[in-house]
């Protein structure tokens, strides 16, 4: 070892035991990592976190590849911008009125590839993302991974708030968006009103039908009727399944709603085809459900929330685009209040019909007055209002929704193949089944 080698390691060491144990060290700001470009490990975004408001929306590129002399970088963004090479010793950059830049190489690039910084505009606010980069004729994001570093911008945080939540209040629920103007059985509700149900769609004839409601109970688990999701008892093929979140318009655009592939149907083991027995299923999506104003997670039922009931006669909400006074299938989501009804009522309203199916595994609810699961969808919830306070009939009380069972089956009308609206309707009790379903969540 050389004697100057030497002499810079105790140096260093003398450094060292010199800085005090309980003194503070300047730390710099952490990096996040991240690919702009799916599917091209090569191509890595830096950025630094904790920068000054105004002084954020930056990051630099970096690809790994060494380019020869000659070579061309075209990128475009999604917003204003500049381009800052790393370094000027082998390419310059040029800005075209489209909006894009090109990196002309003038000598051949390092070995360890080239690198760029790139600036949003003034607000400091708007990060411009790679939409398309193509190095010597060749694209490299034909999928772009816009957004992913939006929720590191900090932006200005002056004043700070707290509001502590009531014990044991569950987050799952609970409507973001709050309309002022009370909502009628059977009538068109508010978009956000329902951000936990779900519209189900089949593959036929190469045609996307809708067929049932489906409530979500996690951010990638929509639960919903063994029925909707099954032919002759055997679980239909994810590919030929579409589930919609956040839907309100039947037919038409929503203002967010969130279409999801189905990655895998879990139909309950021991369901019936027949009978309609543990008529009980899980979609789970291929990809998250994004929670916002219009899509929010139902809470799964659990009995110990019967302590906040106490005493009260039990209503649930079905909703979907069921069919109305007019046998047509609702063009806007609708609501149906109705309540539990016992076992002895139910068979006494029909006990032709509801002692082939009615079990311990299955509920009675409704009014028999024309406001019914009609209102509602096959394999929607039947989801039941808890206040945070016990006993709290308030109508501005805070609480959460829980899903207390799925409509399964109701009498048909003897004119026509859909449900009768002055009949009751049996659901699936998910209180049964809260296990099972808990599994899958796990």
């Amino acid at each position: 070892m050389s004697i100057k080698a030497l002499l810079f390691i105790k140096l260093s060491l003398l450094l060292l035991n010199n800085v005090p144990c309980n003194s503070w060290g300047i730390v710099g700001n952490p990096l996040a990592h991240f690919h702009p470009c799916k599917g091209h490990d090569n191509i890595i975004g830096s950025f630094e976190s904790g920068r000054p408001p105004g002084d954020e929306n930056q990051y630099n590129i970096h690809i790994g590849e060494a380019l020869p002399v000659n070579s061309r970088i075209n990128i475009k963004f999604n917003a204003d911008s500049t381009l800052t090479l790393s370094s000027p010793d082998y390419a310059r950059v040029t800005s075209h009125h489209d909006g894009s830049f090109s990196i002309r190489f003038f000598k051949k690039g390092p070995d360890s590839g080239v690198g760029f910084k790139v600036r949003g505009p003034v607000d400091g606010v708007t990060v411009p993302y790679i939409t398309s980069l193509v190095i010597n004729e060749e694209e490299y994001c034909n999928e772009t991974n816009v957004g992913v570093i939006d929720t590191l911008i900090l932006g200005v945080r002056d004043t700070a708030e707290y509001h502590s939540p009531k014990p044991n209040a569950p987050t799952c629920g609970r409507r973001i968006i709050k309309h002022t103007e009370l909502i009628t059985s059977g009538s068109p509700t508010k978009p956000g009103d329902w951000p936990w149900h779900a519209a189900i769609y089949r593959y036929e004839r190469n045609s996307l039908l809708y067929k049932c409601g489906g409530t979500l109970i996690s951010k990638t688990l929509v639960l919903t009727a063994a029925h909707c999701t099954t032919i002759r008892g055997e679980p239909l093929l994810p590919e030929v399944i579409n589930v919609v979140l956040g839907k309100y318009n039947l037919f038409g655009g929503d203002i967010s709603s969130q279409e999801k592939e189905v990655f895998q149907v879990i139909v309950h083991q021991e369901y019936n085809a027949s009978s309609l027995n543990n008529d009980v299923s899980i979609l789970k999506l291929k990809t998250e459900a994004l929670y916002d104003d219009y899509v929010q997670p139902a809470c799964l039922w659990d009995p110990s929330v019967l302590n906040k009931i106490n005493g009260q006669q039990i209503f649930g909400t079905v909703v979907g685009w069921g069919f109305d006074r007019t046998d047509k299938l609702s063009t806007q989501l609708t609501q149906a209040k109705i309540p539990m009804v016992s076992e002895v009522a139910c068979l006494r309203s029909n006990g032709e019909f509801f002692s082939k199916f009615l079990n311990e595994y299955k509920f009675c609810a409704g009014l028999k007055n024309g406001t019914s699961a009609c209102n509602g969808d096959s394999g929607g919830g039947f989801v039941v209002f808890v206040p945070d306070t016990a006993d709290d009939t308030s109508p501005e009380a805070p609480g959460s929704w829980y899903v207390r069972g799925v409509v399964s089956v109701g009498v048909s009308r003897s004119d026509a193949n859909i449900c009768d609206p002055n009949e009751l309707t049996l659901f699936t009790d998910l209180a049964k089944y809260r296990h099972w379903i808990q599994a899958h969540m796990n």
